[in-house]
């Protein structure tokens, strides 16, 4: 599942790198995605809507048994 899910992140990572940010895998376990933003999406207003209303819907649709994204 872990490869995946990194799949489906590098179809995000161009848009998040646009805004000078970027998003960094931490685990995958029991279907919850743990996820770091960095750069300018780390301390964004904006980060947990990017998050859960981009990132976790890519993620549910791309990825069977994805549940949930959790940022650290």
């Amino acid at each position: 599942m872990r490869e995946k899910v990194e799949a489906a992140l590098e179809q995000v990572r161009p848009v998040l790198l646009a805004d000078g940010g970027d998003v960094q895998l931490i685990d995958v376990k029991n279907g919850v995605v743990t996820l770091r933003l960095t750069g300018a999406c780390g301390g964004c207003p904006m980060a947990t809507m990017t998050l859960k209303g981009g990132i976790e819907r890519v993620l549910k649709e791309q990825v069977p048994g994805v549940k949930e994204v959790v940022a650290v």
